[in-house]
């Protein structure tokens, strides 16, 4: 796959933090709760490469730790939402008619819902629970995938090849498995990294309130939230935290705008 450099270096990003999410519990110094006797937002040493937290804890070893809730809950709720609103739309296109109305009604009113707010009521009834976080994150997200679904399965749909395997008998599930599908995958790919961004910063926000991942587990949102007092001083366990956010999220971005400009490239030939 060629990719431009700064599509090289959101894949390298990307990935890293990727194989930190699956196996930083292994290459941690410290258990993530392990009260290893640091100072309070101790500076950076030997002992402790980020420093220590607002009990003395290790911080390189929680953000490790840290790194699977955020990128795990935001990857998981981000399949649920893409997966959901893509098999949608396909239903959706290849029935048409009085189908295809209803439920883009029903995407369009839940579109106009602010997403910050339902996933607050959700939570405030609800709870934090894992579970309910990651269906919360890719029902707000879904109806935005199915919308990008659906606008490619109504294009596709409308080609001679999808008209000639309907006059040629051929089922509703094999044209929408093997006539419109395939051509919608990249940018579904696409789509699909930006909703993963939406999802981490949407988590991590919530979690920022107190309302997303609680103790004893914690994301980066939680670890930047616990350790405000030491941002007057300039503490690394503020600093760092949101600095893993802001180099996932942006390595992501670069790496699905590189891909973006390579289909665009491709479809030009």
């Amino acid at each position: 796959m060629s990719l431009p450099i700064l599509g090289r270096i959101g894949f390298c990003v990307s990935i890293l933090w990727v194989l930190i999410a699956i196996f930083g519990s292994l290459i941690a110094p410290y258990g993530m709760m392990d009260m290893s006797g640091g100072k309070v937002f101790a500076s950076s040493s030997l002992a402790y490469p980020l420093g220590t937290d607002f009990l003395g804890r290790d911080l390189l070893s929680r953000i490790l730790y840290g790194a699977r809730y955020s990128i795990g809950l935001a990857l998981a709720a981000t399949l649920i939402a893409s997966v959901s609103g893509t098999l949608l739309a396909l239903i959706s296109t290849v029935i048409g008619k009085w189908f295809d109305e209803i439920v883009c009604r029903v995407v369009d009113a839940l579109l106009v819902t602010p997403s910050k707010i339902l996933a607050l009521l959700v939570i405030a009834i609800f709870g934090s629970d894992l579970n309910v976080l990651v269906l919360t994150a890719g029902a707000i997200y879904m109806p935005g995938a199915f919308r990008i679904a659906h606008s490619q399965a109504v294009g596709l749909n409308a080609m001679e090849y999808v008209t000639v395997a309907r006059l040629n008998g051929e089922s509703t599930l094999h044209i929408a498995c093997r006539e419109i599908l395939p051509n919608m995958i990249h940018p579904m790919m696409a789509d699909f990294g930006l909703r993963f961004v939406y999802n981490v910063l949407m988590l991590s926000g919530l979690s920022f309130l107190g309302l997303g991942v609680q103790p004893p587990y914690a994301d980066w949102g939680s670890l930047v939230r616990e350790n405000l007092s030491g941002l007057s001083s300039g503490a690394a366990a503020v600093i760092m935290p949101a600095l893993a956010i802001a180099t996932l999220t942006i390595g992501v971005n670069l790496l699905i705008d590189s891909l973006a400009m390579r289909g665009h490239a491709r479809a030009s030939r």
